[in-house]
């Protein structure tokens, strides 16, 4: 009984190493800047995203925990909605309307921001292609600063359990998904017959995801859910998992946020995990390798990006650089 028992816990060890060893980036890794980089966790399962358990939304100690920053703004597309605004985890942005955009503040507090928890106004980056200007910051009653768009300020929704969904659209009729401009998600901003629940004619917008587009010139490229070109940098690691890109540079080359392994098609999803950047941004990889997008690609098709600096290049379905010099 004690040999099994002892080859039972070996296994298991041998497991949890293989996890925490995912992608070369172990335990108190550094980043090229010297920062702890933490370690990767499956894309599907964000690690430490606050959001709580599958179906159980923030949990008990929702209440208790400290605001949650947005990072990397991004913009999903949805056929009921529109644009939707999101965080760097995929998850739905909202907005108030008990809240003031001028001057910005918030009337949400106690049980409320238990419900539509508060997004924290630091290190948020603006989605590209919108306005970076837009982004500010209200101080609530307890002296926390939080996020707003146009002064709007921002909310999650503690019913949206997975990136994507749009539970707290039209929510006692107050509340609702918010546009990248700060404004009601346009196509449900007047609609009717929206249930007190959220429920109703909303549907969820439609999710973050990689797919792959010929380009003429490329060949087979991988492109986000909005069909704009996917970049990686060849200064960044995959083995470790490091990233050379921070600060100004997150600028012009957003992150591609963590997105669930059955939004991809046609796209490897060999070492498909979450990042957890230095700079706390949440970011999607492929092959354990940090992928983005380019601020300078203003719709789908363009590749804008590709061979900048003899650096950046657009990603082969199985994540090899396209057009690199071998």
């Amino acid at each position: 009984m004690n040999t099994w028992r002892n080859a039972s816990l070996a296994v298991t060890a041998a497991a949890l190493l293989t996890l925490t060893t995912a992608c070369g980036q172990e335990q108190g890794g550094t980043s090229p800047n010297g920062q702890a980089v933490g370690n990767a966790a499956p894309a599907q399962q964000p690690a430490e995203s606050g959001y709580g358990s599958a179906g159980g939304g923030y949990g008990a100690d929702a209440e208790a925990a400290e605001p949650k920053e947005a990072g990397q703004l991004a913009v999903q597309e949805s056929k009921k909605l529109g644009k939707v605004l999101t965080d760097s985890e995929g998850f739905t942005l909202y907005r108030f309307d008990k809240d003031t955009a001028n001057p910005p503040k918030s009337n949400c507090e106690g049980e409320c921001a238990t419900a539509w928890p508060v997004v924290a106004s630091g290190n948020a980056v603006a989605a590209a292609g919108t306005d970076e200007e837009l982004l500010g910051e209200v101080t609530r009653p307890d002296g926390t600063s939080q996020l707003t768009v146009d002064g709007w300020p921002m909310y999650r929704y503690a019913k949206d359990t997975a990136p994507g969904q749009v539970n707290g659209q039209g929510v006692g009729g107050t509340w609702f998904a918010a546009a990248p401009d700060g404004k009601k998600a346009e196509k449900n901003a007047d609609s009717e017959g929206v249930a007190e629940d959220g429920g109703g004619s909303a549907e969820p917008a439609d999710p973050a995801g990689l797919s792959v587009r010929k380009d003429p010139e490329l060949g087979d490229i991988v492109v986000d859910g909005r069909g704009m070109t996917v970049y990686r940098f060849t200064k960044d690691s995959a083995w470790p998992m490091k990233t050379a890109c921070t600060g100004e540079c997150l600028k012009k080359w957003p992150v591609v946020a963590p997105m669930a392994k059955n939004a991809v098609d046609g796209v490897t999803t060999k070492g498909f995990v979450t990042f957890d950047r230095p700079d706390g941004v949440k970011q999607q990889t492929i092959d354990c390798w940090p992928i983005y997008t380019f601020a300078g690609d203003e719709k789908p098709g363009d590749t804008n990006g590709q061979g900048v600096g003899g650096t950046w290049y657009a990603v082969s379905p199985d994540s090899k650089l396209v057009g690199a010099a071998k």
